[in-house]
């Protein structure tokens, strides 16, 4: 297997993608991701369901749960419970999808620093791993400080990985490949979200990123989960068959 190759059950949605449909019918939104070829699911708003029932919507549809979004106040507010969750989906890893916007700047990302070295520990305790999903404005510097590159260096990689979104690293300004040599295996997850022309989303494979370029660096960076998603979709389901094939041409 070469670098480039992707596993079958690491091709994923992350559920973002298709809000509308799981907040009309959760466990048919689910039985249909699988049956146009998806394997993986990120969880990202419960529409009203238990973790419980959840996780019995992704087991009849054959899916495997392997993350949660989880917003960064549950660091300080029941994170036991959280991490709880997480392990009844099924999920090996929890995720920050952001950081509050008051904690945008140097002494804020050092403050995010410690919160997830203190809340790293207690996952790991519980056997699961707390990643970071990137936007943008991650990638902002300031007094010559990426932003980002804080959580990178001042947090143990056992303590704290990252969900890598493609789309908004690109947005910033930086290069994925380079993250994943400079920073090997701290990369299990994706999201792979393409970019249009004119710099917004597109479907993956109809965009301009380069995905062959970055996948074949993948290995380097720790992935183990290809994620699709898309911010915006016109029609949500057209835009996740798109993605699944442009996605599963990638594995060969």
């Amino acid at each position: 297997m070469s670098d480039r190759n992707i596993p079958a059950d690491g091709i994923g949605m992350h559920l973002y993608t298709m809000r509308e449909a799981l907040a009309e019918d959760y466990p048919g939104t689910l039985q249909r991701l699988a049956e146009i070829g998806y394997r993986t699911i990120g969880v990202s708003g419960r529409f009203g369901h238990s973790a419980e029932e959840i996780r019995s919507y992704a087991d009849a549809a054959g899916l495997k749960i392997v993350l949660e979004h989880v917003g960064y106040p549950r660091l300080t507010d029941d994170w036991a419970g959280a991490l709880a969750d997480v392990k009844m989906l099924g999920g090996e890893w929890i995720v920050v999808p952001s950081l509050p916007e008051e904690l945008r700047n140097p002494d804020g990302f050092r403050e995010a620093a410690r919160a997830f070295t203190a809340a790293g520990q207690v996952a790991a305790k519980e056997g699961l791993k707390l990643l970071f999903h990137n936007h943008g404005h991650d990638f902002e510097e300031v007094d010559g400080q990426v932003l980002f590159d804080i959580l990178l260096n001042e947090v143990d990689p056992d303590l704290l990985g990252f969900e890598l979104d493609l789309y908004w690293v690109v947005n910033g300004g930086k290069d994925p490949i380079e993250y994943f040599e400079a920073h090997p295996g701290r990369f299990p997850a994706l999201h792979v979200k393409d970019m249009a022309e004119d710099g917004t989303f597109a479907d993956v494979g109809t965009g301009t990123l380069d995905f062959a370029a970055i996948f074949a660096h993948a290995e380097a960076g720790g992935v183990r989960q290809w994620l699709v998603e898309h911010d915006a979709p016109t029609d949500a389901w057209e835009s996740a068959r798109t993605s699944y094939r442009s996605l599963n041409e990638l594995r060969y």
